[in-house]
């Protein structure tokens, strides 16, 4: 039992600081405002984190456990084509990016890749992984859409689900730039270009 409140306490503290990071970035958040928000003392968060860096490692590493789990449902999830899974995920980008700007809708990508690369080693190392994994997933719909008859043969799944990935994140952060939906309104007539038939 006490195991259990140990991990909702961990799990809380991480939720909290999702949300404040989410909006605001890593480097804007302190850690007395995480504690407030949090309800918990100082040394509540010492105890699951060592440093904020190690905090910050958590929190990506947490946020694309969550990500990841949901995008392998969606990719695996029966009753339709491989392409319509596609552009759902992609449709959901869209809508996501135009309806908040990343604020809850949990693109920690999109907000932390340029802030930490240069700040943090080991949050660098943990948004790369997740991020990799992300383009995995992508590559293997692909490869399943090019078996099932819904996309074209002429794709490269590795190269096609990377330069994809690359494309909604540089229009989510075009996005948060001009907030009028454009750059995702481009990135989705591209998508729709390269996955045609």
């Amino acid at each position: 039992m006490m195991k259990t409140v140990q991990n909702d306490t961990r799990q809380h503290i991480l939720d909290i600081g999702y949300r404040l990071i989410a909006q605001k970035g890593f480097a804007s958040v302190g850690l007395a405002e995480i504690l407030q928000q949090a309800g918990v003392p100082k040394g509540s968060f010492y105890h699951y984190f060592p440093s904020k860096e190690q905090f910050g490692q958590a929190l990506i590493e947490d946020y694309f456990e969550d990500y990841l789990t949901r995008l392998s449902a969606l990719f695996t999830a029966n009753g339709s084509s491989a392409r319509e899974r596609l552009m759902m995920y992609w449709q959901y980008l869209a809508d996501t990016q135009r309806m908040d700007g990343c604020g809850e809708q949990k693109c920690l990508v999109v907000k932390l890749s340029a802030e930490v690369a240069d700040l943090s080693e080991s949050m660098r190392t943990a948004l790369l992984d997740g991020y990799r994994r992300v383009i995995a997933l992508i590559a293997q719909c692909m490869r399943d859409g090019m078996q099932d008859g819904s996309l074209p043969p002429r794709l490269f799944p590795e190269l096609d689900a990377q330069n994809l990935y690359h494309l909604w994140l540089g229009a989510s952060l075009a996005n948060k730039l001009s907030k009028d939906g454009v750059p995702l309104s481009a990135a989705m007539r591209h998508t729709e270009q390269i996955l045609a038939m």
